[in-house]
């Protein structure tokens, strides 16, 4: 298998914000999809754990909002230069109408997949 280049953000959303959240996720992922190199983008919101639990067993259900809600979100390129590009174009579409609905600015984690 080749080895592609990924990026996972993390996204620490207000309570207030979570349907705007989602709402443009689904906006952003429709576009992303289609940038050039562009294997695979997808998000996840974390309400589970597995903290307290028996091995085998379903996740546990968050019962409750401290702070904010943690999404995350997985890109895959085919190389670092279309990642490159396609990074230049989320920032400059959509960076400033994400951050709005943030606690704190992202973080982003890239490099080379295994």
């Amino acid at each position: 298998m080749e080895k592609t280049f990924s990026e996972i953000k993390f996204f620490q959303v207000k309570p207030e914000k979570l349907e705007q959240f989602e709402a443009i996720a689904d906006t952003i992922s429709k576009e992303q999809i289609a940038q050039q190199g562009c294997i695979a983008i997808k998000y996840m919101k974390r309400f589970y754990t597995i903290n307290g639990i028996e091995l085998g067993e379903a996740p546990r259900e968050l019962t409750k909002i401290v702070k904010c809600v943690k999404y995350y979100s997985f890109w895959e390129f085919d190389n670092k230069e279309n990642y490159g590009k396609a990074t230049k174009w989320f920032f400059e579409t959509y960076l400033k109408d994400i951050q709005k609905l943030l606690i704190v600015p992202f973080d982003i984690n890239c490099g080379n997949s295994l």
